[in-house]
């Protein structure tokens, strides 16, 4: 597989990752499947797929939603997603545009 097939990492990717691969990052990162360390740079289409797995069954026991999550992943959740949208800011993320559109 060539570089360009290969996902740069979620500090690189569009406004710090405010795209489809870094919500399944950051959801992850929520639900202890990766650590917070774990960026993902140069992970292909399968590892996201197998982690995009983990991540829907994760949420699924909690009905997907933030409302229904346990105290400590809800806040820990907020926090992850407060410092995400504070980047993609400080990087000119325009919220009302949709990933696609980046």
């Amino acid at each position: 597989m060539s570089d360009a097939n290969k996902y740069p990492g979620i500090r690189s990717d569009h406004f710090g990752g405010m795209t489809d691969h870094g919500r399944i990052i950051r959801d992850a990162w929520v639900f202890g499947i990766l650590p917070e360390t774990e960026t993902c740079d140069g992970w292909d289409r399968a590892m996201f797929d197998t982690l995009n797995a983990k991540v829907l069954a994760a949420w699924e026991v909690h009905g997907n939603l933030v409302s229904l999550l346990p105290a400590d992943l809800r806040a820990r959740h907020e926090r992850i997603y407060a410092e995400a949208i504070a980047r993609a800011r400080e990087l000119g993320w325009p919220p009302e545009l949709d990933d696609e559109e980046a």
